[in-house]
């Protein structure tokens, strides 16, 4: 038996989302949950969506019906920068591309990584300055820029790459133009910021192709991820990766390592700034090396502000999901981390930061999704913890940060959850 979803009209869905669906989502989904419960439909005239809130829908979606859907219109459009990497590619490139691309992000490869983190995360906190306002968000910004150039390519390419961080801040500004009618036809219009994207996007590939030729002409393997593609094979079928698709992983890799963790800073920083109470014990977990503690600090700020704020699907069928509800093929299927973290049933008082419910029983399978989950979910996971944890754990014991009064800091969902502008602020010695 299927189930026809509840949902508000067309006219109640325009009036909401216009002139800008994408940028009007989460209070859209916000109200909209707190209407009609863990599963509703809205469509506009361009596009039909059904959106889950539940944990036994969300693993029928991911996992046990993933070979049902496919990238939403959304990551597809991201291929624009990041062609067809792990992020953006369907099986069985996907698939492929996973197996060549996994052994960088093997235990060996990561303690290797968490060296460079350390050297460039006390580098960070030494070149602080007590008492002097500073943009937290770009200087997290910069440190992970660092990190990601180092980790990736095994040297500080950090002025080229930041023309890599400009096309990304680029994309980000597109973004919500993809959900609007014919918004796929905008990259074809000769509009400014059109020409901006290209001329950005032709940097990028001479920058990446012209450290791909200088490592194959060097040979070896440094340590970096960009020496093991380079070395790879699928094991499966002893196919090496093209330059093409090395290029492809790359800026994947580039982007989910860099932006993503740059947020997860910010926002965990933003969080302590506003506890005194947590962010001493922060302190003193740092100095004692007390890594559990940090762990949960980082996992719950990964609750309450998860950079990969909003992941949909694209049915490839008719699918009928588990508690019979319905899903049209064409149709896009949106999950939110953002609001299933704040759901009361799975986290008590779910907007208050408190990074001691971890020491209770895990939350409900598919009721944290930090990382996606199933076959797609992020394969850079424990480098995003590490580095996380690398930083934090350095820069808490020398100091915290004072967030300047008056200062409003709101969120901006785009591509990922980040600011929506500065995050000033004053560092204190401790």
């Amino acid at each position: 038996m299927t189930t026809q979803l509840p949902g508000p009209s067309r006219l109640t869905t325009l009036r909401r989302l216009l002139p800008m669906p994408f940028l009007k989502f989460v209070p859209f989904l916000t109200e909209m949950t707190a209407r009609y419960g863990s599963r509703f439909a809205f469509a506009v005239p361009w596009r039909s969506y059904v959106f889950i809130n539940e944990p036994a829908l969300i693993k029928d979606v991911l996992v046990t019906q993933q070979a049902a859907f496919s990238k939403s219109m959304g990551t597809r459009m991201l291929r624009h920068l990041l062609g067809d990497g792990l992020l953006t590619s369907e099986d069985p490139l996907h698939r492929q591309m996973r197996r060549i691309v996994q052994p960088a992000f093997h235990r060996e490869r990561i303690a290797r990584y968490v060296e460079m983190m350390a050297s460039a995360a006390a580098e960070f906190a030494a070149g602080i300055r007590p008492g002097v306002r500073f943009d937290l968000h770009a200087a997290a910004t910069a440190l992970t820029l660092r990190i990601a150039t180092t980790t990736l390519f095994g040297s500080d390419e950090s002025d080229a790459t930041a023309r890599v961080s400009a096309a990304l801040g680029l994309m980000m500004e597109e973004f919500p133009y993809v959900l609007l009618p014919l918004g796929h036809l905008r990259r074809q219009l000769p509009l400014p910021a059109t020409r901006r994207f290209d001329r950005a996007k032709r940097t990028l590939d001479d920058i990446i192709y012209g450290l791909i030729a200088r490592r194959r002409e060097a040979g070896g393997d440094e340590g970096d991820a960009l020496s093991m593609l380079l070395a790879a094979r699928d094991a499966e079928t002893a196919d090496r990766p093209s330059d093409e698709q090395i290029r492809d992983e790359v800026m994947t890799l580039f982007m989910a390592g860099h932006e993503t963790t740059a947020n997860l800073l910010v926002w965990t920083w933003y969080l302590l700034a506003q506890h005194p109470d947590d962010d001493a014990r922060m302190g003193a977990a740092a100095a004692s090396d007390d890594r559990d503690f940090i762990d949960r600090v980082v996992r719950e700020s990964l609750r309450l502000y998860p950079p990969a704020w909003v992941i949909g699907r694209e049915s490839l069928r008719a699918v009928t999901l588990v508690d019979g509800t319905l899903v049209p093929a064409g149709t896009t299927v949106l999950i939110s981390p953002l609001l299933l973290h704040r759901r009361a049933e799975f986290f008590p008082s779910p907007d208050r930061f408190d990074p001691d419910r971890w020491c209770a029983a895990e939350p409900a399978p598919f009721a944290y999704l930090p990382f996606g989950a199933g076959a797609r979910r992020c394969i850079g996971n424990e480098f995003a913890l590490s580095e996380a944890t690398v930083v934090l754990a350095a820069v808490a014991r020398q100091w915290s940060f004072a967030l300047e009064p008056g200062v409003e800091v709101r969120t901006a969902p785009l591509v990922t959850l980040r600011p929506a502008g500065p995050v000033p602020v004053r560092a204190v010695a401790r």
